[in-house]
């Protein structure tokens, strides 16, 4: 910024996604996921074991499934339906949940199977730090576009635009003044109109070149020292271990 150097840390994670930093990290499986496939079984097979169904080949591609079949295959369930059946929704709804908003990538229409072994145990999946996960996952994205060549931005998004609501408050839209947790669900019915795309980046542009230290927000006011940085957890020697984060 103009005045000084700022970013998301894991304290902003925890308000405006209310996602946990404590706990297991997640890890190991996001590249070679299949190394933790019981019984070493085909992982497309395994898919099948725990949702109950699998896509047809023209909706997939190595390791990534369409993400409108997805959708249409577990857009919602009958009532008294069994239990083994719940199991399976709840594990596409959370790999939805994974692979379109925390960990998406830039194609937007693909849902990576790389969660397969934490879908396994769903009753586990609470004593994960999704929070650090996810930033550092969003950490990496923005590495990546400060190249001029790039043009697409991925990774947890609504996390970065409440962020950045948030901290500064002069870049708030209007009509959003209903506090609710999480911070993020604040923005949830935000849509700007594509037709101002144009003039509302070069305006925004021009306002962050003449931003000061006073038009950003320090801190919470449960939390005034400023957050828990990536430095506290080590966060940047995450986003660099090769095993953790695949590269597409």
């Amino acid at each position: 910024m103009p005045f000084r150097e700022c970013t998301i840390t894991l304290q902003d994670v925890v308000y405006q996604l209310g996602l946990p930093v404590d706990g297991h990290y997640v890890n190991g499986c996001l590249i070679d996921f299949h190394v933790y496939i019981q019984g070493a079984q085909p992982a497309w097979q395994w898919f099948q074991e725990l949702l109950g169904v699998l896509p047809p080949p023209s909706q997939i591609q190595k390791f990534v499934m369409n993400c409108t079949w997805f959708h249409e295959t577990f857009g919602e369930f009958l009532d008294g339906t069994d239990e083994e059946t719940v199991r399976h929704f709840a594990r596409a709804y959370i790999m939805i949940l994974l692979g379109t908003q925390l960990f998406a990538d830039k194609s937007g229409n693909r849902i990576h199977i790389r969660w397969l072994p934490y879908m396994a145990r769903l009753e586990e999946m609470g004593g994960y730090s999704w929070g650090l996960a996810a930033l550092a996952w969003l950490y990496q994205y923005m590495c990546r576009v400060a190249n001029r060549h790039v043009v697409k931005l991925a990774g947890p998004l609504q996390l970065l635009q409440s962020w950045i609501f948030w901290r500064f408050p002069e870049f708030r839209p209007a009509g959003y003044d209903a506090f609710s947790w999480h911070l993020t669900s604040r923005w949830s019915g935000y849509n700007p109109s594509v037709s101002e795309k144009g003039p509302r980046v070069q305006m925004t542009r021009v306002r962050i070149d003449m931003l000061q230290a006073r038009d950003h927000t320090r801190g919470h006011s449960a939390c005034p020292s400023g957050g828990v940085g990536a430095a506290s957890y080590d966060l940047m020697a995450v986003c660099h271990v090769a095993d953790i984060f695949c590269g597409g």
